[in-house]
């Protein structure tokens, strides 16, 4: 028996490797968003994002917090709106092994759902889950008094609450090294994913790379007894995937 009944997923940097570079744009956009609506230099955008980020988490919440009124829409259109999305490959292997697992596969991000939409498009993954808990998800009304989202315990909270899971049964996966404390705090079972990630102790596994997910949590697909079995043949559909889409770029 499978020791997991729902697999929750973050998406940017998650299901693609950080190394595409959307972070990078993603800042870039955030502070231009600052220059504009606080009337400030480049300089002083940079460093108000990271105080932002690094006292409220996101600086949509910061600035709300102090007192600026502006929609989540209009943040995220300016923010999300100007990404290169076309640096986001399809990855027909991660299709693959998304679409071989047996647990109810839920896409859990703190972006808005065009965002998510958007971003799962490119990848060649629509399909593959069973929902989207995203920031519209999160904070329904869109000018309540708090905002929420990873990785306040609340955010966690509402993801299980309309998941309608068991903590304990839940694998959570995301880049985040808060995220993945929070997500340890309330019980569920934790995977940190990057390539230049360090093991810490709320991570119950560390995966590098998310198609390496069959070798590093083989019990995803079957009790202990079974997996090796399973393991190789995801891994001979991902081998196979590869080769061929590393001949066709």
């Amino acid at each position: 028996m499978a020791i997991f009944d729902c697999i929750l997923f973050d998406l940017d940097d998650t299901l693609y490797s950080s190394d595409v570079g959307i972070a990078g744009f993603l800042r870039k956009n955030i502070e231009e968003f600052l220059m504009m609506t606080c009337g400030i230099t480049a300089e002083d955008a940079f460093a108000l994002r990271s105080e932002l980020f690094k006292t409220y988490g996101s600086s949509l919440v910061g600035l709300r917090a102090r007192g600026y009124n502006i929609h989540p829409d209009d943040y995220h259109s300016f923010v999300h709106g100007r990404l290169p999305y076309d640096l986001i490959r399809p990855n027909p292997s991660l299709r693959d092994l998304l679409q071989s697992i047996p647990q109810r596969r839920i896409i859990f991000t703190n972006s808005d759902m065009v965002h998510a939409t958007r971003s799962l498009e490119r990848l060649g993954l629509t399909g593959c889950f069973d929902g989207i808990i995203c920031f519209e998800t999160l904070n329904p009304d869109l000018f309540g008094s708090k905002i929420v989202l990873k990785p306040s315990v609340t955010a966690f909270n509402t993801a299980l609450s309309i998941s309608g899971v068991n903590p304990r049964r839940v694998l959570f996966l995301d880049d985040s090294e808060k995220n993945i404390a929070s997500a340890k705090a309330i019980g569920l079972r934790t995977a940190l994913v990057g390539r230049r990630r360090r093991k810490i102790a709320e991570a119950d596994y560390l995966v590098e790379e998310i198609c390496e997910l069959s070798r590093v949590i083989p019990e995803i697909w079957s009790s202990a007894m079974a997996h090796e079995e399973v393991t190789s043949e995801v891994n001979s559909r991902f081998s196979l995937r590869r080769e061929v889409h590393e001949l066709s770029a």
